[in-house]
């Protein structure tokens, strides 16, 4: 990768005056770029890797751009076009919109929850702990990546819908019952809002990016 020439090739994005065209982490590697140059800087590396025995695995290569592109091939091999990936965790979409991201994030707090029905359920356990342990142990899971996420209405009102259900799943409450979302609110006193714990990473990454 050093030897292949990136960091002084012109394709690439710019991001406060720097060129960048290479994000790499442990095996991953992604190339950013703001044309079909990109092609250039995977065929850059393909070349030096082979200089060291190492072969470019084009079925685990794949291309996302945010407009029409034309097909790829490389040595014979046609390189696949994807609308999203996922990066270090995080779903990288075509069209830069989040909610996918989200909506991903809810529904993998959604599948964590029930593994604390034991510990909810337990009558020795008290409700200010039980509390605790969701926000140490849920919510973390859907904040995965918040710090860049752009929050709208209906993303809101998901992320607030999910809080809710997650604590009358807590008290055991249905959503069939007769009881508002403020009494609930009322006897967890969560304190802060999930939304409100992903206002600090998030001013914390924006100072970082000023």
């Amino acid at each position: 990768m050093r030897n292949s020439g990136l960091d002084e090739a012109q394709a690439g994005i710019k991001i406060a005056r720097r060129n960048i065209n290479n994000l790499r982490y442990a095996d991953d590697t992604t190339f950013m770029a703001e044309s079909e140059e990109l092609k250039s800087l995977l065929m850059k590396v393909k070349e030096e890797s082979e200089k060291v025995g190492l072969k470019l695995n084009i079925q685990k290569t794949k291309i996302m751009a945010s407009g029409p592109i034309t097909s790829w091939e490389i040595d014979g091999e046609t390189v696949e076009t994807v609308s999203d990936f996922l990066f270090l965790g995080s779903k990288i979409t075509a069209d830069g919109d989040c909610s996918h991201e989200i909506k991903r994030c809810l529904l993998l707090g959604r599948k964590v929850m029930p593994n604390l029905d034991s510990i909810l359920k337990s009558r020795d356990i008290t409700l200010p702990t039980k509390v605790y342990l969701v926000k140490a142990m849920v919510f973390p899971v859907v904040m995965y990546g918040c710090e860049s996420w752009t929050i709208k209405k209906a993303e809101r009102r998901r992320i607030e819908a999910f809080e809710l259900w997650c604590w009358r799943r807590l008290l055991r409450v249905p959503w069939t019952a007769r009881r508002s979302n403020q009494s609930i609110l009322k006897e967890i006193s969560p304190g802060c809002s999930l939304e409100g714990l992903m206002l600090k990473p998030k001013l914390q990454y924006f100072g970082h990016l000023m």
